[in-house]
């Protein structure tokens, strides 16, 4: 018996029912001879008024009767064309008419009775239809699967789509326990029983019904995937109360909980892929959402030029030089070696993989598309029109295999991935940009100097492309001096940075040509207050696109000699530096600000000062001292505090320094701070004469010079040295005025120093043969290491730099 003719066995009474229906008997000439109450209370007609008359009293003749309700099954007519079974119009007592459904049941055998003729409204008998073809509708076509069992938990009825999920018909299990039907699944709901049986004793026992619990289990049909249902149980029971089942009613939720699965893991992909611009660590994203929910292991692969900032060429022969970027599995998925069959060559990450000929991975980098193989999706990773790399999806063996909506789901993930990805290749090949121009903007090494020791910290508020416009700089000058140099530009990231780097750049120019702080500053000035189109045509423009944001930048530039121990400074709008001498005082020097640079209209004004020995000297950027939430007096306090520790090293008082005034590791502005503290040569290493300007001075200075040579040691250098200084000296007898100065510098180099009173730069040029002169400076090029002229307020000064025996560096090592 199906499920369906089980129903239909039921006695599921009609408004055509005799025990309900208005009904008539009538014998062979259609004599009503009964007469029913339901009859009376639709015509009207009490019995006496009726019984005795003919049946066309109430249900008169039609020449064009409508057509049969049951065709199939007609009803015969007497006298006129009545046939039963149709819709007929009727004729009440009062005289209205009314529309009625009429069927006819013939009574053979002896008697008047010939047929009974029963009828009910139209409007009753079409909603006893309705309600049928729904009762029909839940039997044969409702998705959800209905089923009865009686008091002894055994099925006694069940729909088509519970039918569907047995895979077979009901004769075949019916009066089967639910708990044999599925002997292995469970309800996962909380605050329930886990079984079939002890839900149903539940519902039976107190009447109360249980709703959308959700039962984990396989079906007989598909015994190969666990499917879940949304269940719900209640009690059957007649109009006397009596109990005689439970009914369950199971909609299959499966596809449903996939797809929320689904868009769960999309929405994670959304919070977790793609918030981070580290490629892999976005690799590594893409593998915590997936697994275990997605698959039971995903691998991603990228090509090594990826890490580096750069895209695979597009064409061509298939991706190559893979790195595994990320592995992770879950549960029971733990193969010695990733997914289809690669190897790293290297245990540490992110190392080289290979694939087999016909593996997933390898079919899918020569066809550039998805491939599916058994429990293995492999999806190539595509931004544009380059491949980056693979990404795998595997599951244990025995596994179901990715179906369509599935796949779809890890294309999307891929999508995803891959934009992800290339967005942190982008941002990997600007940083790494971004850091090539810092090595060429700031010092990444400060050599050792003899003026001072130093340390420095350099702090960007562009923490990605880790530039700024803030700088400092430190310069070796002749006569073993050193130039200091910090600087902010208005402005921060890779606009301010260009900027600063041109401003650097100037500056180191001019403080080669040994030019006076002030002066430096003036003509650094006068640099930056050229107009953005004059430096756009010197410079090369952009096409309209440069912006100069040179002006407004602020500058100190100081200049220390270890000799005199004195220092000159001058700024541009710049903070002073902070000075912290031997005995812990703590003073910022009044030095004139001058305006920021390229506003122009006031000059610029140096200072001079005294540093004792172990002075420390403190020059920084307002983005050291400077916040929102404090005063800038509040800053300086602070890094007064800080640097008042005689005993800490410039190292540490850096880093306090930071912790103090930066807690949080972040800043508002560019930060740049560099500690000098300062030294002294000595007598021991200085040696200095006065000359006349006369002719017997080359001589005097040869001997001097090879004398103190040899107090230190240095005489294979005394043949070197006694022709710089004899042509040097006898050029400054010839052309400027006396007094003359010679000095002598033993240093990481050997520094030979003539001062005198004139402002004529010498030239090296090569002499004619038949010059009587103008080769000096010549050889002494060929004799020395470095050569140049600073110039003084009283003259100017010629020097050279020789290095020492077996000291080819030049740096006093050797």
């Amino acid at each position: 018996m199906s499920a369906w003719n089980a129903a239909q066995s039921a006695d599921f009474r009609g408004p055509l029912d005799v025990t309900g229906a208005a009904t008539a008997v009538v014998d062979a000439q259609d004599t009503v001879i009964g007469w029913s109450p339901a009859a009376e209370e639709l015509l009207g007609y009490r019995p006496h008024e009726i019984v005795g008359r003919p049946l066309s009293v109430f249900l008169p003749p039609r020449p064009n009767p409508s057509p049969p309700l049951a065709p199939d099954d007609p009803a015969p007519a007497l006298g006129d064309p009545f046939r039963g079974n149709e819709i007929r119009v009727a004729r009440h007592r009062d005289g209205h008419e009314l529309l009625v459904a009429t069927a006819v049941c013939h009574l053979p055998g002896p008697g008047l009775a010939e047929r009974v003729v029963v009828a009910t409204k139209v409007k009753d008998l079409r909603v006893w239809e309705s309600r049928l073809a729904l009762l029909h509708g839940l039997a044969t076509q409702s998705p959800v699967g209905l089923a009865i069992y009686d008091t002894n938990l055994r099925l006694t009825w069940c729909n088509t789509a519970y039918e569907r999920e047995i895979g077979r018909p009901y004769a075949d299990f019916g009066g089967m326990r639910a708990d044999e039907l599925y002997s292995e699944g469970r309800f996962v709901t909380r605050g329930y029983p886990h079984t079939l049986d002890a839900v149903m004793h539940h519902v039976l026992d107190t009447g109360e019904p249980i709703l959308d619990l959700h039962f984990l289990g396989r079906p007989p049909s598909d015994p190969e995937q666990d499917h879940l249902w949304s269940c719900s149980y209640y009690r059957l029971q007649d109009a006397d109360g009596h109990v005689f089942g439970v009914c369950e009613d199971a909609f299959d939720i499966t596809e449903r909980l996939k797809a929320q699965r689904r868009l769960a893991l999309l929405v994670e992909a959304g919070r977790g892929i793609g918030t981070t611009l580290d490629v892999l660590v976005t690799a590594e994203k893409v593998t915590e959402v997936a697994v275990p929910e997605f698959a039971c292991a995903v691998t991603v692969d990228l090509a090594a030029v990826v890490l580096e900032g750069e895209a695979p060429p597009t064409g061509g022969p298939a991706l190559t030089g893979l790195v595994r970027a990320a592995h992770r599995s879950a549960g029971q998925h733990h193969p010695a070696d990733p997914p289809g069959g690669a190897r790293p060559h290297s245990p540490r990450p992110p190392a080289a993989v290979t694939y087999p000929p016909g593996s997933p991975q390898e079919r899918s980098l020569a066809s550039g598309g998805r491939v599916r193989d058994d429990t293995t999706l492999v999806v190539p990773l595509r931004a544009g029109n380059s491949t980056l790399g693979l990404v795998t999806f595997a599951r244990d063996p025995g596994a179901a295999a990715f179906d369509d909506d599935e796949i779809a789901l890890a294309d999307e993930l891929v999508a995803r991935t891959a934009v992800s990805v290339d967005n942190a290749r982008r941002f990997t090949r600007e940083r790494t940009a971004a850091l090539a121009l810092q090595r060429q903007l700031l010092p990444q090494h400060v050599p050792r100097q003899s003026a001072v020791d130093l340390a420095y910290r350099y702090l960007p508020t562009d923490d990605l492309s880790g530039v700024g416009g803030d700088w400092f700089d430190v310069i070796p000058l002749s006569g073993t001096r050193v130039g200091l140099v910090v600087g902010d530009v208005v402005g921060h990231g890779l606009q301010a940075a260009a900027t600063m780097g041109r401003l650097r750049t100037t500056v180191r120019a001019f403080a080669q040509m040994d030019l006076a702080p002030d002066e430096l500053l003036t003509r650094l000035d006068d640099l930056v207050g050229q107009s953005a189109e004059e430096q756009g045509g010197e410079l090369g423009s952009l096409g309209g696109a440069f912006e100069d944001v040179t002006t407004g930048a602020t500058c100190l530039y100081a200049v220390y000699d270890p000799v005199s121990r004195r220092c000159v400074m001058a700024r541009a709008g710049h903070l002073p530096p902070a000075i912290v001498h031997p005995d812990g005082a703590l003073t910022f020097p009044d030095l004139p600000a001058g305006p920021p640079l390229g506003l122009g209209g006031l000059p610029f004004e140096s200072m001079e000062i005294e540093l004792p020995v172990g002075s420390l000297l403190a020059l920084f950027t307002d983005g050291l001292v400077e916040a929102r939430d404090r005063d800038i007096d509040h800053g300086l306090q602070t890094l007064g505090e800080v640097l008042a520790d005689r005993d800490a090293s410039l190292e540490e008082l850096c880093d306090r320094a930071v912790a103090r005034l930066l807690p949080d590791g972040t800043t508002a502005d560019d930060t740049a701070l560099l500690l000098v503290r300062t030294r002294e040569l000595g007598t021991a290493q200085v040696a200095e004469w006065e000359l006349p300007a006369e002719p017997v001075a080359p001589g005097h200075a040869r001997e001097l010079a090879t004398g103190q040579l040899r107090d230190w040691g240095l005489e294979d250098l005394s043949f070197s040295t006694e022709l710089v200084v004899s042509e040097l000296v006898t050029n400054a007898v010839r052309y400027a005025a006396g007094p003359l100065h010679l000095r002598l510098i033993r240093d990481r180099t050997l520094l030979c120093e003539v001062a005198d009173t004139g402002h004529t730069s010498p030239h090296l040029r090569h002499s004619r043969e038949d010059d009587e002169g103008g080769r000096g400076l010549f050889i002494i090029a060929q004799l020395v290491q470095r050569w140049g002229t600073r110039y003084t307020r009283s003259g100017k000064t010629i020097w050279t730099e020789q290095s020492f025996p077996g000291d080819r560096d030049g740096d006093g090592d050797g």
